[in-house]
């Protein structure tokens, strides 16, 4: 096994590839879980059809997409005590109460209602069911919060005492541990992310829809919707990520630097460098595109600021610089496309071609993906640009670990990499297929025999209407003009 590959650098691997691979699916169902409120309130409201046919297509994806997260969560708590356990020991004082307080209000909250969401619909009344999903909605927030109190504790740790055998012991308060100076930042940047990830998801398989069949009102529905959240939702997280960051600059400077490229300081107002080759071992960014005094204009809100740079930060502290660079303009770059189809789809919708121009749907099918790629793009950012502590300034990474050796750390990465790619893969193909399915009138299914769906709900629907009733533009391009 090559040297570089020791047990601390396979230990980082294997917890960035499992956590990386589990928060996929929380960013998509935290999102969804809201979508599926928002759709079954929609039909409470108006009664039609179209709505609830919506939220049981979405229903089953977000079953699978829920079971996958939880699956892919457990492991993670594993690796504390197995590759972490120094970790464990001094940090568990403070991050094992935030964590329990998880399980006793998220994980209750998603227990104890999500049968009732998922089977119950033909069991309980409608505002019973309705408030089930509220509640997992609201659960799946819950656990938000507190996973990011975590993090950000780790990130921006306050409110401890350290005890005579060097672990972290809870102050006198805890809300200054759950309210740590990241914490709020945090936890908006990442909710209005999961948001964007499902919206994006709902958008394309709309669009993708829409591009078989523009008539499809299920699809234009889903279109619709998701091309307003990109509208109304984006400028609103380049705000809060702007916020974000000028919160990590007061109190992890070094990691702005990083995502800046900044290796000296700029006394007179530091460029923004747009794209460029970060080179650590000279110290400098090869082939720097930059706009001179931008980036003291963002960070500091005036062209002239002093920004300081790497060379003020020791060679041993400072984060690896290559991977947090391009890492953070993935997830800004991804953040300004998303602006653009929102705006583009405003544009179309003014228009009145919501519906009817192809290249904003293959555009809107091609940026799918794109939160998940986000999200990724902006832990990494944030993860690699704590190092080389996992608490920071307070615990150094090299110091957390377990006394492993490198190959039986390798081999349980191994044997991750192996079980989850078989194992998610196939979850996540079949999510595909149930998209790739179009969502129709009667979700669920016909019973043989039956001349209209099933009454799978149990629920008498409102009046008869049209499924399009709920959309008033027209059918066609004719009809349009």
């Amino acid at each position: 096994m090559p040297e570089f590959l020791d047990a601390i650098l396979l230990a980082r691997i294997q917890f960035a590839f499992t956590v990386s691979f589990h928060f996929i699916f929380p960013a998509f169902s935290i999102g969804l879980a809201s979508y599926l409120a928002v759709l079954e309130g929609l039909w409470l409201k108006t009664r039609k059809q179209l709505y609830l046919d919506l939220f049981k297509y979405w229903l089953k994806i977000f079953a699978i997409a829920f079971a996958m997260g939880v699956v892919s969560g457990i492991v993670m708590s594993y690796q504390f005590g197995t590759n972490w356990s120094v970790f464990s020991d001094k940090a568990g004082p403070v991050i094992g109460p935030l964590m329990a307080y998880e399980v006793l209000t998220a994980f209750f909250l998603e227990a104890g209602f999500l049968g009732v969401m998922l089977f119950g619909m033909n069991k309980v009344g409608k505002k019973l069911h309705f408030a089930a999903t509220l509640m997992v909605a609201l659960g799946t927030f819950v656990s938000a919060f507190w996973i990011l109190s975590v993090n950000s504790w780790m990130q921006t740790p306050v409110g401890y005492e350290m005890g005579a055998n060097g672990q972290f012991l809870p102050g006198p308060s805890w809300w200054d541990i759950v309210f740590n100076p990241s914490f709020p930042y945090r936890l908006v940047h990442t909710v209005i992310a999961a948001y964007l990830t499902t919206a994006f998801v709902v958008g394309g398989v709309g669009a993708w829809h829409l591009l078989k069949d523009r008539t499809n009102a299920h699809a234009r529905k889903m279109f619709s919707m998701a091309m307003w959240m990109a509208a109304i939702v984006t400028p609103i997280q380049i705000f809060a990520g702007d916020l974000h960051g000028l919160n990590t600059l007061e109190h992890q400077p070094q990691k702005v630097m990083a995502m800046e490229g900044h290796f000296d300081s700029h006394p007179d107002g530091a460029p923004l460098i747009l794209f460029g080759i970060p080179n650590s071992e000279e110290k400098r960014v090869d082939y720097a595109i930059a706009i001179p005094k931008a980036s003291s204009l963002i960070l500091k809100h005036d062209l002239d600021a002093p920004l300081a740079g790497l060379d003020t930060i020791p060679d041993d502290e400072e984060p690896p610089v290559g991977i947090v660079f391009w890492s953070f303009r993935v997830m800004v770059g991804i953040g300004f496309a998303m602006l653009g189809i929102g705006m583009w789809s405003l544009f179309a919708r003014v228009r009145k071609r919501l519906y009817y121009w192809p290249m904003l749907h293959r555009a809107a099918l091609v940026m799918a993906p794109s939160g998940f790629v986000a999200v990724i793009a902006g832990w990494i950012t944030t993860e690699v640009g704590r190092q080389p502590y996992v608490i920071y300034n307070l615990l150094r990474t090299a110091d957390a670990a377990s006394p492993l050796d490198a190959p039986a750390v390798a081999a349980s990465l191994l044997a991750f990499v192996v079980v989850y790619f078989a194992v998610f893969g196939a979850g996540v193909w079949y999510i595909l297929h149930l998209m790739h399915k179009p969502p129709h009138t009667g979700e669920l299914g016909v019973k043989r025999g039956d001349k209209g769906p099933i009454r799978t709900a149990g629920i008498t629907p409102g009046p008869t209407q049209n499924p399009g009733d709920a959309d008033t533009l027209p059918t066609s391009r004719q009809e349009a003009e």
